[in-house]
């Protein structure tokens, strides 16, 4: 029987699931709690993990790498209890359970590294955002984002958007999102055009690699095939629009690529659902060198800092805010679902 420290952490991400919209995460991190045990290397590894376990997103990783399993093919019989199946609870622990013993060494050795998505359906929480700043300074945009992952975001102007009956971007787009509105619609008014692209993640994913596309497929949920198909079209627009994700320490990337910044250029520094896993350092390097080329910044030489974010850890949504120099003023924007299903503007 598991501690109970460990089942609470299968039983958290099953409620995740739940609230998130994934009805078979649930299942399957319930099911997981039942079989995972010390009679295996991975069961042995995430009952004894060293460190926090909830902050290491430990659950996530064994579901990532679970699904990994199934969408490349090596397992079948697991293959057979996942979506669009639709199985017992009793025949998923039962596929669960063989599945870890039959790949024991590549499940335990998958914790090694922590879970990496790349939500395209953020997206469209930033783009009003990213229309305000352009409206605000009429000027081209060059955009900074960290924690990109494989920088699929950093294509958001390729996209097509609609919310309610307003429409934004290229309807001939293999991406398209359309979150729920709540509330008022969020402007999209104005001349959006992109001069710059950078990105930086500590552990970026190579997209020009299988085992790099395979790994984000793998962090998706199961049982939602829209956010899969979401991801392959924007792969497909990274194809023909390859975007360079830096490894690198996101405050030294922060602090080398404001040096960078030139006049008539909308410099924008970007992130969405990571401030919380940097070190506090990290945090404060970012804060200072924003504020430091904050004193520097004029109209011709604008700065900004857009974050998708929640604003307390207890919240159920993220806010979508904006930091604007000279000035440093903050605004909030709008309120967010973390994946990106719903908007409620508020500016």
């Amino acid at each position: 029987m598991l501690p109970a420290r460990v089942t609470e952490l299968f039983e958290r991400q099953a409620r995740a699931g739940e609230d998130l919209g994934s009805p078979f995460t649930a299942m399957l991190c319930r099911a997981l709690a039942s079989v995972v045990d010390d009679g295996t290397a991975t069961g042995r590894r995430i009952i004894g993990w060293q460190g926090d376990a909830r902050a290491a997103l430990v659950v996530t990783r064994l579901c990532g790498g679970l699904h990994r399993l199934v969408v490349s093919g090596m397992d079948d019989d697991l293959r057979a209890a996942y979506p669009p199946n639709r199985v017992s609870d009793a025949e998923l622990a039962g596929a669960l359970s063989r599945a870890i013993e039959r790949h024991d060494r590549l499940l335990h050795d998958w914790l090694d590294s922590a879970p990496q998505t790349n939500e395209i359906a953020r997206s469209a929480m930033l783009l009003p955002g990213f229309l305000a700043i352009a409206r605000e300074s009429g000027l081209p945009l060059t955009l900074c984002e960290i924690g990109s992952s494989a920088g699929l975001n950093l294509l958001f102007d390729r996209f097509s958007y609609s919310y309610g009956d307003a429409h934004w971007g290229d309807r001939a787009s293999p991406v398209h999102l359309a979150p729920q509105i709540k509330g008022n619609v969020p402007p999209l008014d104005g001349v959006l055009t992109v001069r710059s692209r950078w990105g930086c993640d500590i552990a970026p994913v190579d997209i020009a690699s299988e085992e790099g596309r395979m790994r984000l497929r793998s962090y998706v949920w199961p049982d939602q095939p829209e956010r899969l198909q979401r991801l392959d079209g924007a792969l497909a627009l990274a194809d023909r629009h390859p975007v360079a994700v830096a490894k690198a320490d996101a405050g030294e990337f922060v602090r080398a690529k404001l040096a960078q910044r030139l006049p008539d250029d909308a410099f924008v520094v970007f992130h969405s659902i990571m401030w919380q896993y940097m070190p506090r350092q990290t945090k404060d390097e970012i804060l200072a060198a924003l504020a430091e080329a904050g004193r520097d910044a004029s109209a011709a030489a604008p700065l900004y800092r857009l974050r998708m974010e929640p604003s307390d850890p207890q919240d159920g949504w993220a806010t979508l805010s904006l930091t604007t120099w000279p000035g440093g003023e903050t605004r909030r924007l709008a309120r967010c679902d973390f994946h990106g299903r719903w908007i409620e503007w508020q500016d």
